[in-house]
């Protein structure tokens, strides 16, 4: 599922210009649990914490427990993927720079037959033409969809909330808006289309949906949430690479700076680059720290 890895997808939803469908309830479910990580050295002194967040939720829901908020508390600073979430105005015009190319051929050229009346289908829930994105790159189109395809709304998401808890205190970022669709742009044009496709073959993401996932974010229940993110668009090796393994490699070497620094970080992104294998838990304990879930 697109929610749990693409941070930009979520972030990208701030740029569409209407509601996104029918709310949902929150999920009926136990005591919240979402997934938590202290970061510590060889002698137990807490460096750091990692948190996996979801850039959307069901209106009402209630995710905060007490070790998440002394975390808050205890925290130096924020470190999140992109902490210009609410700038909608850098959001669109870099965008709209990075994603714009002149002569390129229709957009349903660039998916396969099969997928062409789905292609239709999504473009007519959109309000959209095909020729609005006769400039518009492949992956730049993929993510404008992909908002079509979700009925939830990203004002919810945790990581936005997070950015305002630390309004006083620094906000670092990963990857930053131009860092995070430049990961797109650079993609080849056959993984740009891999990425369309696989909007296409998911389609709609139900209130259901949206429950359901939320209910496995809200339990912090890692193995399934792995297990939904080795779906669609990460079934395809080179968009796993490059959306969600290099990434994390990258990450790695920038959180354990921080955590370095003494400032103790407060590192929350999206929770599929901490879900095994080879998530962002498994990769600083490679380095030597130890890294224990927080109940």
């Amino acid at each position: 599922m697109i929610r749990w890895f693409l941070g930009a997808l979520a972030t990208i939803a701030l740029l569409a210009s209407a509601g996104c469908g029918e709310k949902a309830s929150p999920p009926a479910a136990p005591a919240p649990s979402p997934a938590l990580w202290s970061v510590s050295d060889e002698s137990g002194r807490t460096l750091g914490w990692l948190f996996g967040t979801i850039h959307a939720l069901p209106d009402g829901t209630q995710w905060r427990t007490p070790a998440i908020d002394k975390a808050i508390v205890d925290a130096g600073e924020l470190v999140v993927e992109v902490k210009d979430l609410d700038d909608q105005s850098k959001l669109a015009a870099t965008f709209t720079r990075m994603s714009h190319t002149d002569g390129l051929p229709p957009l349903s050229e660039r998916v396969s037959p099969r997928l062409r009346g789905k292609l239709a289908e999504l473009l007519k829930k959109g309000g959209y033409r095909e020729a609005d994105f006769k400039a518009i790159e492949t992956w730049g189109a993929a993510i404008m969809l992909a908002q079509l395809a979700d009925n939830s709304s990203g004002e919810n998401g945790v990581d936005k909330a997070l950015i305002r808890d630390f309004h006083a205190r620094p906000v670092e970022e990963l990857e930053g808006v131009e860092g995070q669709f430049s990961i797109f742009d650079k993609l080849p044009e056959k993984d740009q289309q891999d990425l369309l496709g696989a909007v296409l073959e998911e389609d709609t993401m139900t209130t259901s949906d949206t429950a359901r996932l939320a209910k496995l974010w809200l339990a912090g229940d890692m193995e399934a949430i792995s297990k939904e993110s080795d779906e669609g668009m990460l079934a395809d090796p080179e968009l796993r690479k490059a959306l969600l393994t290099d990434r994390n490699e990258r990450w790695v070497d920038m959180i354990a700076e921080r955590l370095d620094t003494g400032k103790m970080p407060l590192v929350a992104v999206g929770a599929a680059h901490l879900a095994p294998p080879a998530g962002l838990p498994e990769l600083l304990r490679a380095k030597g720290y130890e890294v224990t879930r927080v109940k």
